[in-house]
C-alpha cells in the first residue's frame, strides 16, 4: 500500500502546525492589533529571520542533501534583495517627483518626469541617468520575474559550467566563493548601475501605503515571509523524498558510484543548485524590504560563510534542523550584537558581546562540528529513535554464516 506524502514526512506536518501557532501568536501580540506586547522592530526582526530560515533550508539540500558546499547562495540571496529593491525605489521616487512637479506652470512630460527620477536616484553617485538593467524598474509585475529569472539564469549558467566540468569538493566551493566575490566587488562599483556602496535604500516605505502603519505593514511582510517558508518547506521535503531523494543522497555520498548505475548526476545536481538559487531569491526578495537597505556588502562570501555555519549547528541534512539554526543563530545574534545582552566584568577585563559574538559563533561553530557533528537538530534523533530490543536467544543464522542444515537439500 502506498503511503502518503504526510505518512513518509511526518516532520512537514509539525513544522507546518508550530509555524501557524507561532505566526498567530505573534500577530495577535503586536501592535498591529493593539496588544503591543511585541514591538514593530521585533515584528521585522522576526520575519527576517523567517526569511533566514528559508534560505538555511535552500542551504541544507544543496549542501546537506546534495554534497555541494555552496559559499555563493548568499548572493543570489542579495540578487533578489536588488530586483525587488529597483522596483520600491523607482515607485517611491516616482510619487515624490510627481508631487513635486504637480504645482509646475506646465505640466511636465514623461521624459521630465523619468529624468527627474533618474537625477533623485542617482545623484548620490554623480549620474543622472537610468541605466540599462533599469529598464524593467517601473512595473512591479516585470521585476518581480527579474526576482527569479536573474538569479536562476546566474545558477543554472554558473551551474552547467561547473558540473559539466566535473569539479567537485573544496574546488567547487572556491568556485562558488569566487562567483560572490567577484559579484560583490563589481557591485561595490558606482558605475554598477545600483548606487555602488550606497545600495538601495528606503526599501520599507512601501509605494501606495503612505497611510498605512509601520506596524500593520510589518504584520504583512511577517505573514509572507512566513507563508514563504511553509511552501518552500513543503517543496524542499518532497525534492528530498522519493527516487530523487535517494538519488541526490547517493550522489553525495557517492558521486561515481551514481554515475556509473546510469545515472546523469549533471542533471541532478544543476536541478537542485539552480532550484535553491531561485528560492534563495525569494527569501531575498522578502527579507530586504523589511530590513530597509541593501548594499553589495550583504552579497560578500562572508555572509555565504555564516549561511555553512548556521546550518552546521542546526544539523546537516535535516530541513528542520536548518530552520533551527538560522533561527537560533540569527536571534542571538541580534540579541548580543543589538546592545540587549549585558556585558561582563572580569575585573582585569570587560567582555562587551558586540565585539566578541563573531568569536562566540566561530567557537561554537567548531565544537559543534567536533563534539556534535548532527548539530541540534540531532537532538531530535534521540526522542524518535525507537530503542534496539535486548533480544535472547537464537533468531537464524549470522549474516554470511553457512550452516549444515541449509547445505542439505
Amino acid at each position: 500500500m502506498t503511503r502518503s506524502f504526510i505518512a513518509k514526512n511526518p516532520s512537514v506536518l509539525w513544522f507546518l502546525l508550530a509555524l501557524s501557532v507561532f505566526s498567530i501568536a505573534v500577530t495577535l501580540l503586536s501592535e498591529a492589533t493593539g496588544t503591543g506586547l511585541i514591538s514593530t522592530s521585533f515584528v521585522k526582526t522576526l520575519g527576517k529571520t523567517l526569511c533566514l530560515c528559508l534560505i538555511a533550508i535552500a542551504m541544507d539540500v544543496v549542501w546537506g542533501y546534495c554534497g555541494i558546499l555552496s559559499l555563493g547562495h548568499f548572493a543570489f540571496f542579495g540578487l533578489g534583495g536588488y530586483a525587488i529593491g529597483m522596483w520600491l525605489m523607482y515607485a517611491r521616487t516616482e510619487l515624490i517627483v510627481v508631487e513635486s512637479l504637480a504645482n509646475a506652470a506646465l505640466p511636465p512630460t514623461d521624459k521630465e518626469v523619468v529624468d527627474a527620477i533618474a537625477s533623485q536616484i542617482f545623484g548620490v553617485v554623480g549620474a543622472s541617468e537610468f541605466p540599462l538593467i533599469w529598464s524593467f524598474a517601473h512595473s512591479l509585475t516585470l521585476q518581480l520575474a527579474m526576482v527569479v529569472l536573474v538569479p536562476g539564469l546566474l545558477a543554472l549558467v554558473f551551474g552547467w559550467l561547473a558540473f559539466r566540468s566535473r569539479v567537485t569538493g573544496v574546488y567547487l566551493s572556491i568556485l562558488t566563493q569566487a562567483m560572490t566575490l567577484a559579484l560583490s566587488l563589481y557591485l561595490f562599483q558606482n558605475d554598477s548601475g545600483l548606487r555602488g556602496n550606497n545600495g538601495l535604500s528606503g526599501l520599507q516605505n512601501i509605494p501606495g501605503l503612505d497611510a498605512v502603519p509601520q506596524s500593520v505593514i510589518s504584520i504583512a511582510f511577517f505573514w509572507a515571509s512566513a507563508v514563504a517558508l511553509g511552501v518552500g518547506y513543503v517543496l524542499f521535503a518532497w525534492v528530498v523524498s522519493g527516487k530523487m531523494g535517494s538519488v541526490i543522497r547517493a550522489i553525495r555520498d557517492n558521486e561515481s558510484r551514481v554515475r556509473f548505475l546510469g545515472y546523469h548526476v549533471e542533471s541532478y545536481k544543476l536541478f537542485v543548485f539552480t532550484l535553491t538559487a531561485i528560492v534563495a531569491a525569494i527569501a531575498g526578495a522578502l527579507y530586504y524590504p523589511q530590513a530597509g537597505i541593501i548594499n553589495p556588502a550583504e552579497i560578500a562570501p562572508i555572509a555565504s560563510i555564516y549561511l555553512a555555519v548556521w546550518v552546521a549547528i542546526g544539523g546537516r541534512g535535516r530541513l528542520y534542523g536548518a530552520v533551527i539554526g538560522a533561527a537560533f543563530v540569527s536571534l542571538l545574534s541580534s540579541w548580543f550584537t543589538g546592545g540587549s545582552a549585558p556585558a561582563v566584568n572580569l575585573g582585569f577585563y570587560t567582555i562587551n558581546w558586540t565585539d566578541w559574538w563573531l568569536v562566540l559563533l566561530g567557537v561554537s561553530f567548531v565544537a559543534v562540528t567536533l563534539f556534535f557533528p548532527k548539530g541540534i537538530g540531532g537532538l531530535f534523533d534521540l526522542i524518535v529513535l525507537k530503542p534496539v530490543a535486548d533480544r535472547q536467544g537464537d533468531y537464524g543464522p549470522d549474516k554470511g554464516a553457512w550452516r549444515k542444515e541449509e547445505g542439505e537439500p
